[in-house]
């Protein structure tokens, strides 16, 4: 069967536990048309970009989905009707993650490593032909 990793975003005003019955439903849909869902990992109360249906912020959830497309395409009807869940997302994958994903990764500013091991700055590259402060047009000749 093929393998999908599927995101939906439930509105913010609903609790915990009403994301958590709200996966439970999809996940009885998806059963019930001959697939199992895998990994269920609930990514938090997040901002969004831009508001949805006078949402600021919404409940993330990924699931890894194992079931024929007429499962997930039955999943993704009931979520359209479903008032609380705002946007959804399916990607077939050819492989599931092992482990967690990357939203539930912690990364640190510090992983980075200093400024300077990253790469010259602006300042610090040599001036190039054309450049403001080299004072050289386009013609490579000297300005003024």
């Amino acid at each position: 069967m093929p393998l999908y990793e599927h995101v939906f975003l439930a509105r913010q005003d609903i609790s915990g536990q009403q994301v958590e019955a709200l996966v439970e439903q999809f996940k009885s849909v998806i059963e019930q048309n001959g697939g199992s869902v895998g990994k269920v990992e609930p990514w938090g109360l997040k901002s969004l970009a831009y508001r949805i249906r006078k949402n600021r912020k919404a409940h993330f959830t990924l699931m890894n989905i194992d079931a024929p497309a007429a499962a997930v395409a039955e999943m993704e009807r009931q979520q359209r009707l479903s008032e609380d869940v705002l946007r959804n997302l399916t990607i077939r994958v050819d492989e599931h993650e092992d482990g967690p994903s990357a939203m539930m990764q912690k990364r640190d500013r510090d992983d980075r490593g200093p400024r300077r091991d990253r790469g010259p700055r602006r300042d610090d590259r040599e001036p190039r032909q054309g450049d403001y402060k080299t004072g050289g047009n386009s013609d490579g000749e000297g300005g003024s």
